[in-house]
């Protein structure tokens, strides 16, 4: 017997579970095939419909039409043509959200909303949902900063960030949520203080921790809808497959330079991130905003943007980012717009997914040290002593010429990375040389070039010039 289409109704409470949609078609003969296959498609729905034992919780029943079949043959229960399945689960009391329930809006809060409230497209209604709504942000820096911010300020009931780092000097030309006084705080001390002074209203939860595949489907599933404002390809796709598979729209941004991205990921029917990049690009092909640098505006720009998509879902209002790519040109001052097409052969949202449970997003990406070519080091207090020694070292740095002109190592030659290699005729191959960059990854590179091209005598200064600087020489200023 070839089963039934049938019509599953998701309730509110649990639509944040589901994709935030109110309905599915899934086919099965019994109520049993239904909810597994509801469960298998979304994998957060389990605990909230399922005790261990695999029975139904006894705060949900279960209707086919009209009736309750909890008291009838449950699970085996058939369904036919035209059978319409609901979920009704308890919604008054508990102790956690019984104020959610019925969620109004105090004097201070209508005074501070004021301006939403007079917006047909928001009114008292679209600023009670802000207030329900639950939103976490991965990441507190150049994106997770625009970002939170009107989050709070529009009044967005719970946010939730995800960051390890502290704040550093540099953070500070585009992470507006930081100040000075804040550098070498966590950046979620600092985050929560200025939220809080911004909108004490909003309760802040911070997870001072990195984002794994051992703690992601755990923390998604207590939120609504997640923000990726991550700087790499490892969590960026950790965050698109947890999405997925927790059925959570995921808001997404990505900065480089000039120039950004945004769009609106594993929402209902549309892409994923993996459909527009179903593979990441190979380790240090493409730089970091570290490594190639970022305009300090252009966070704010895709941050905002980012937060304008999230309130939209969270409104119900608008033409969301979903199946379509966002890119912004800060330089030209352009945005352009591509479409975007679910990939059903995708391995994560596709008809039939391979990926259903996270993976090393690491070795994924190739960032595996049990892979990579041993390279020779030297630290900088070991190559200081060479010199003082008057050993004749030859000191390479592979930075760009911006990064050359902030600062330099005295006696260094400069050639770029990517020159390198048409550049080798300009090296003695009978020296011993060291290469250096800023932090030592660059010229890890370019020591593993050398010693494929026949340079018998080359090493990595390890840490690079950022070493120099804190253990050599202070007056050698950091970026």
């Amino acid at each position: 017997m070839r089963p039934m289409s049938t019509k599953v109704l998701i309730p509110t409470p649990l639509r944040p579970y589901a994709g935030n949609r109110e309905a599915l078609q899934l086919a099965g003969s019994t109520i049993g095939e239904l909810l597994g296959q509801l469960t298998e498609q979304h994998p957060a729905l389990q605990k909230h419909l399922f005790q261990e034992d695999g029975g139904l919780r006894n705060f949900v029943n279960i209707y086919v039409n009209d009736e309750d079949i909890r008291h009838l043959s449950g699970n085996e229960t058939p369904v036919g043509d035209g059978d319409v399945i609901s979920i009704v689960p308890s919604i008054a009391g508990g102790a956690a959200t019984a104020e959610k329930a019925g969620v109004e809006l105090s004097p201070a809060e209508i005074q501070r909303y004021s301006r939403h409230l007079i917006m047909p497209e928001v009114g008292m209604e679209g600023q009670k949902k802000l207030k329900q709504a639950q939103v976490l942000c991965i990441g507190a820096g150049g994106l997770g900063s625009p970002l939170s911010l009107y989050l709070a300020a529009a009044g967005v009931g719970r946010i939730g960030m995800v960051d390890f780092d502290v704040v550093d000097f540099s953070n500070l030309q585009r992470q507006v949520i930081h100040g000075t006084p804040d550098v070498g705080r966590p950046k979620l001390e600092s985050a929560r203080d200025t939220l809080s002074a911004i909108n004490p209203e909003v309760q802040i939860d911070s997870y001072q921790t990195r984002l794994t595949s051992d703690n992601a489907l755990e923390l998604f599933a207590e939120y609504d809808l997640i923000a990726d404002g991550t700087d790499n390809f490892p969590t960026r796709y950790l965050v698109n497959d947890a999405c997925v598979l927790t059925g959570k729209p995921n808001v997404y941004g990505s900065i480089f330079r000039f120039e950004g991205q945004a769009s609106v990921f594993g929402a209902s029917d549309g892409p994923c991130y993996r459909c527009l990049y179903p593979e990441p690009p190979p380790p240090g092909l493409v730089p970091s905003c570290a490594e190639g640098g970022v305009l300090g505006i252009l966070p704010g720009l895709v941050g905002l943007i980012q937060a304008t998509e999230a309130i939209k879902l969270i409104l119900g209002q608008g033409d969301p980012l979903v199946g379509r790519l966002l890119l912004v040109d800060a330089l030209g001052m352009h945005f352009r717009e591509l479409k975007l097409r679910r990939n059903p052969d995708c391995p994560v949202c596709g008809d039939h997914p391979t990926v259903t449970e996270l993976i090393d997003y690491e070795g994924f990406c190739g960032i595996s040290t049990a892979t990579e070519p041993e390279i020779p080091e030297v630290s900088v207090l070991d190559y200081k002593a060479e010199r003082d020694q008057g050993k004749d070292v030859f000191l390479l740095d592979v930075r760009n010429p911006d990064e050359f002109d902030i600062c330099r190592i005295e006696g260094s030659l400069l050639i770029p990375l990517g020159e390198l290699e048409g550049r080798l005729g300009e090296l003695d191959s009978a020296k011993d040389i060291v290469v250096h960059c800023k932090s030592g990854a660059r010229s890890a590179q370019a020591v593993e070039l050398l010693m494929e091209k026949g340079f018998p005598q080359v090493r990595n200064l390890a840490g690079g010039i950022l070493a120099w600087s804190e253990q050599i020489d202070p007056s050698v200023p950091q970026y």
